[in-house]
């Protein structure tokens, strides 16, 4: 008698398909910044990759030269080592702050990492647009060219691009400072003012030598325009 037939054994292999971004990704709180020559930047990024990977290195870098070639590491660059550290972890964070930022500075950046495994790399493309402005960008606006007593007026300090929020804008009159006016808003509102309010204002932004050039603000008696 022929022995019994072996059990058949059928092994199902499921294949989970997901999208790299799943599993891959780099993201940053904003995809451009404007900073005022001198100032300290701060990028808010954050990253992830699969649990079963490990780091072995993370980056920023500003030049991608081509498919197949690593870019340079800006904490290696002599332009950056000084003024660039790494605030983040091997984790999720890459947050990265950069001081005494220069013009030459304007360039987009990315955040790079490297794990084990040998396709384990990931880089954030697109990055962060950093824009330098300098002294000659900051202007002073002003709400009216010719403001009566007793009348309100704003004065708004402009750049060639949105400054970050942390920003803080001082005012001055006649070179002198404004102490109490010393806010985040980039406006400053003068109710109801008087003849003495006539003078030169300027603004600047705080812990930065840069100066708008000054406006001069006319205040006209009431008696002149009845």
């Amino acid at each position: 008698m022929a022995p019994p037939p072996l059990p058949l054994i059928v092994l199902l292999i499921v294949h989970r398909v997901y999208s790299a971004d799943d599993e891959w990704s780099v993201n940053y709180s904003s995809s451009s910044i404007c900073a005022v020559k001198g100032s300290t930047v701060i990028i808010n990024c954050t990253y992830k990759y699969p649990t079963e990977h490990q780091i072995t290195k993370m980056f920023w870098t500003r030049r991608l030269i081509g498919e197949g070639i690593e870019p340079s590491d800006l904490s290696k660059d002599s332009e950056y080592s000084e003024r660039i550290q790494y605030l983040g972890d091997k984790h999720h964070v890459c947050t990265m702050r950069l001081t005494d930022v220069r013009q030459t500075d304007s360039h987009e950046y990315y955040f790079r990492f490297i794990t084990y495994n040998l396709d384990g790399k990931w880089i954030g493309k697109p990055g962060v647009t950093l824009n330098i402005t300098l002294i000659t960008d900051l202007q002073l606006e002003s709400s009216g060219e010719r403001v009566i007593e007793g009348h309100s007026v704003t004065l708004t300090c402009k750049s060639r691009c949105s400054l970050t929020d942390r920003s803080t804008f001082i005012w001055f009159k006649n070179t002198q400072s404004l102490s109490e006016r010393t806010d985040r808003n980039n406006q400053l509102i003068l109710q109801s003012v008087r003849r003495e309010d006539t003078g030169n204002y300027s603004c600047a932004v705080q812990g930065n030598n840069l100066t708008s050039p000054h406006r001069f603000l006319n205040i006209m008696c009431k008696i002149f325009f009845k």
